[in-house]
């Protein structure tokens, strides 16, 4: 499967990703921990793909876990 996601499209850290979605870092650190957000851990850090993240917000069953 290609990658077609591209370096700017990804948001690195809990509140980056808080950030583009409005919710303080306890809100975005919550929703990642329980798996309520299309996004992965990169060792330490949280990382989305902006696309899929605002699908899966939006409601596009497609968009699916990262």
């Amino acid at each position: 499967m290609a990658n077609t996601e591209s370096p700017d499209d990804l948001l690195w850290g809990v509140a980056e990703i808080g950030k583009a979605i409005r919710r303080t870092d306890r809100q975005t650190y919550h929703l990642l921990a329980q798996g309520l957000l299309p996004a992965r851990k990169v060792g330490a850090s949280w990382v989305a793909s902006r696309r899929k993240l605002f699908a899966a917000l939006m409601g596009d069953d497609k968009a699916g876990a990262a």
